[in-house]
């Protein structure tokens, strides 16, 4: 019996169907070119924009009104509304660095007393009150420094944005203030000196925006974007508390007489509730940081970001980042809210401050108390009175098939009967805002929730009805009196602000960690700031819940994510760039990395949630200290020349036209704060400079504790300065001397002073599922048994192998069948395979041939088969992937 198996090439099928429906799918993409030189008018660049459009759209017409952006200011490129074909055929031109699809969905938002806890206003351990005060008004409160914001927009009217006694606005400031739906130039004042707002993708993807959902305009209708932007530069608003008056005291940003820009880029998702979530396009966010450069901002705060990393090239915030760090504006982002999973991070290009979040000295006490008198630890910001409710199990009221068992007890949409629920408390086993939202639509007239995270860090809600929130690992507690109790009740205690508790800061359990897994050898987070429940200005059209059932009106919120964090640190750099204008925006981070703190305010070490000691994947170089980091002695900076340097080393796609050396180097090179190198086989050695912004005539002793398995050299053991401004390199030496273990990492705290860290020369033994000691002769990733076959950056020749597997008939034969592509050549050895029983297997090889150099992006697909219905699938031979040919 002979068949024949074919090989139908997805990539393939995809393009054909595309050629044939390409004005019904087009989509859209920016295309990034680099950096304007020259002295181009604005038309002409325009028209430049234009002729590509027109290389692959045929006509003028088509060519202009296809284009959304075009990026005017620094950034060179455009975006555009395109097929993937026409998108595929302008990646081929020369001086086009990269086409990457605009995804309407991959960017989104990550979501008082913080000043006082990270030592600003009040110091704890050995740093005294006045230390903060003292940086303050050193730094004249940020008085001439002009903050960036890309968010949701603002609410101007917000007593945090008054602008009462400050000084004229800075002539340096090019920036404007756009008029739009109840927002006009009266708006902006001597705070909020500039605003934006960008949404052209965001209609090209979901169609003109609905009034109902958000002014076309500045103004901010979420409240994110007000939260984040008087985190970082609010004035000081004595009486400001949340709904219910917890958190109350004075509010302010930290850095109060900063000037604020809002760059509006995200809008609401059609058909989902602002608690659901925002997007944010990501050619919208591109014009923004074009904008924002040009504006003449100092530093840029972006709480948002993707739920996973993406390549640098396709990646805008990377990409608008890094022509704002060229020109010495800081950048800071959000980690990302997609912990306590490691590899979760986002924003990790090493030119930004990757800012994760961890928690305060403050909790909302809401104990519940049990009918049999077991007092169990809630938090609640949900202002009611104590009152005793009967209780019920949610997985005992549920309507029948509407759960399954995984599901049971969560309180799911349209699970919960009305008719055993209505006038009760219900007990759900995870949740937040619409497991309360179910209970109340039920008739249940309070909640207790189990808390979404194990251990500590509540996220807390104003919720509709009474809730508490209680520990995951107290909800057995909850669901076994219920279940052992013919009435069940519950008391829900009336919830209190407490301050001072211990210990503190932890790691707040969302907050995204590492590694890196766009590039290993660079240690992100960088730093944590506190970002669990956080109290700023609010807009008043957004309720606090941010569902449409609530109507409730607030000033003011308490609001949790890596993006409340994110804008302390963007304060901080505030404050840094008004004390030393000279910096670099690599210096400024450096600064704060190196004077952070890995200890909590028990003197032991930062823990997680879980209370187990926390990891430089989730802390970074620690917790933010803004005094210290405004003297941090020795700093460690990069020039945009060295990010080009590093990107040669790491991924060779450049953001720039930049040719590298044949001698690349090495990712871990890059002089950056920390240190990270993967793969450890046996010895490395590493570089790093470091400049003196501290005291003349110093001179630094090196202090290594290396970890169980490693030896550490550091060289030389002493560095003496004799003046401001010089430099001084050493070497750092890492030899494993065993084997690790799968997935095992080494911490070593590599230092120059106590206060002075190098943070954590991190070493990582390969990343192996198992332990296991890889061979000599390292496999290619292409011979992986794999029912698809891709050979990635084909130069000549290439042979890879497969094995299959009998499970059909007994003797059977199966011959081969081969439809190279125009300019290779591929053979299949043997060209028939024999079985004569179930379960045998037969192995054979592919070897792929290029007759000639292939272009950039140049893909060739083809059929390899053995018989119709028992594919090899997809055989694709793929060329080099570099910039330049």
């Amino acid at each position: 019996m002979i068949n024949y198996f074919s090989v139908i090439p997805f990539l393939l099928i995809f393009q054909i169907l595309a050629s044939s429906a390409d004005q019904k799918q087009l989509q859209v993409y920016i295309v990034y070119l680099g950096e304007h030189s020259g002295t181009k008018t604005s038309q002409e660049i325009e028209e430049f924009y234009h002729s590509y459009l027109y290389s692959v759209k045929g006509t003028k017409e088509e060519a202009k009104n296809c284009l959304i952006y075009c990026y005017k200011s620094v950034i060179n490129g455009f975006s555009a509304l395109l097929s993937p074909e026409e998108a595929s055929k302008l990646s081929e031109i020369d001086g086009v660095i990269s086409v990457f699809h605009s995804h309407p969905t991959k960017i989104g938002l990550h979501t008082t007393r913080s000043w006082d806890f990270i030592n600003l206003l009040e110091g704890i351990g050995d740093l005294t009150p006045p230390k903060g005060e003292e940086l303050l008004r050193k730094a004249s409160y940020g008085k001439n420094v002009i903050v960036g914001v890309l968010d949701t927009g603002v609410w101007p009217e917000s007593e945090s944005f008054n602008d009462n006694g400050m000084e004229p606005i800075p002539r340096s400031w090019k920036g404007k203030c756009k008029s739009g739906v109840g927002f006009n130039t009266s708006n902006c004042n001597r705070k909020l000196i500039g605003a934006r707002y960008y949404l052209k993708s965001y209609e090209a993807n979901f169609g003109p925006l609905d009034h109902r959902l958000d002014f076309r305009s500045p103004r901010d209708k979420n409240g994110h974007g007000t939260h984040t932007s008087s985190t970082i530069g609010g004035r000081r608003v004595p009486n400001a508390s949340s709904l219910g008056g917890f958190a109350s005291g004075t509010a302010t940003g930290g850095a109060p007489l900063v000037r604020l820009a809002m760059y509006k880029v995200c809008w609401p998702i059609p058909g989902l509730t602002a608690a659901e979530g925002n997007t944010c396009l990501d050619d919208d966010v591109l014009a923004a940081f074009d904008d924002a450069i040009m504006d003449g901002v100092h530093v840029i705060s972006v709480s948002m970001g993707g739920s996973t990393s993406r390549p640098y090239i396709q990646d805008p915030i990377a990409i608008g980042a890094l022509h704002a760090v060229k020109r010495n504006i800081v950048v800071a982002c959000s980690a990302g809210n997609s912990g306590p999973s490691s590899s979760s991070i986002s924003n990790v290009a090493p030119w930004i401050i990757t800012v994760g979040a961890s928690s305060l000295d403050r909790i909302f006490s809401s104990p519940i108390v049990l009918g049999n008198d077991v007092i169990i630890e809630g938090e609640s910001i949900t202002p009611f009175k104590n009152m005793t409710y009967p209780l019920v199990y949610a997985g005992d009221v549920e309507i029948p098939g509407t759960t399954s068992n995984n599901t049971n007890g969560f309180c799911l949409p349209g699970t919960l009967s009305s008719n055993i629920v209505k006038g009760k408390a219900v007990f759900c086993r995870r949740g937040e805002v619409f497991q309360s939202l179910e209970v109340q639509r039920a008739g249940g007239i309070a909640t207790v929730l189990g808390n979404r995270y194990d251990g500590r860090g509540v996220v807390s809600k104003p919720y509709l009805i009474p809730a508490t929130v209680v520990f995951a690992d107290k909800r057995i507690d909850v669901y076994n009196y219920i279940e052992s109790n013919q009435n069940p009740n519950v008391t829900l205690i009336q919830p209190k602000t407490v301050v001072g508790t211990k210990p503190a800061p932890f790691m707040a359990p969302f907050t995204s960690r590492g590694p890196n897994v766009i590039e290993p050898n660079i240690l992100k987070p960088d730093i944590t700031a506190p970002g669990l429940n956080i109290l700023a200005a609010w807009s008043e059209e957004a309720p606090p819940l941010n569902v449409p059932s609530d109507h409730r009106v607030v000033k003011y919120k308490i609001d949790s994510g890596t993006s409340m964090s994110c804008p302390h640190v963007a304060a901080v750099a505030a404050l840094l760039k008004a004390i030393h204008p000279r910096w670099s925006s690599a210096a400024i981070r450096s600064a704060m990395m190196t004077t952070a703190k890995i200890t909590n305010n028990m003197g032991k070490p930062i823990t997680d949630s879980l209370g187990n000691i926390a990891s430089p994947f989730e802390y970074g170089a620690g917790h933010v200290q803004p005094s210290k980091a405004a003297d941090p002695g020795l700093v460690y900076d990069a020039s945009y020349m060295d990010y080009l340097l590093f990107l040669c080393g790491s991924t060779r796609f450049l953001l720039d036209p930049f040719e590298c050396p044949r001698g690349l180097p090495s990712p871990s090179n890059l002089n950056y704060p920390s240190l990270a190198i993967a793969n450890l086989k046996k010895v490395v050695t590493v570089n790093r400079t470091v400049t003196n912004v501290g005291a003349e005539n110093s001179s630094y002793s090196a202090r290594i504790n290396p970890p169980q398995g490693y030896s550490i050299k550091i060289s030389p053991t002493t560095l003496h300065f004799r003046a401001m401004g010089e430099k001084r390199s050493f070497s750092i030496t890492v030899k494993a001397e065993s084997p690790g273990k799968k997935n095992e990492f080494a911490f070593v705290s590599v230092s120059y002073i106590s206060w002075n860290e190098l943070n954590y020369c991190i070493v990582s033994t390969r990343f192996l599922l198992d332990p296991f000691e890889c061979p000599r002769g390292l496999p290619s990733p292409s011979n992986l048994n794999y029912p698809s076959l891709a050979i990635a950056n084909l130069r000549k020749v290439v042979t890879v192998n497969r094995t299959v597997t009998n499970v059909g008939a007994e003797n059977s034969s199966y011959s081969a069948r081969i439809n190279p592509p125009q300019g290779y050549s591929i053979k299949i050895s043997p060209t028939t395979l024999h079985f004569r029983a179930m379960g045998e297997k037969r192995s054979f090889s592919i070897t792929v041939k290029a007759k000639s150099p292939g272009k950039k992006n140049e893909f060739a697909f083809v059929s390899v088969s053995y018989i119709s219905w028992n594919k090899l699938n997809y055989c694709i031979v793929k060329y080099s992937e570099l910039l330049t040919q």
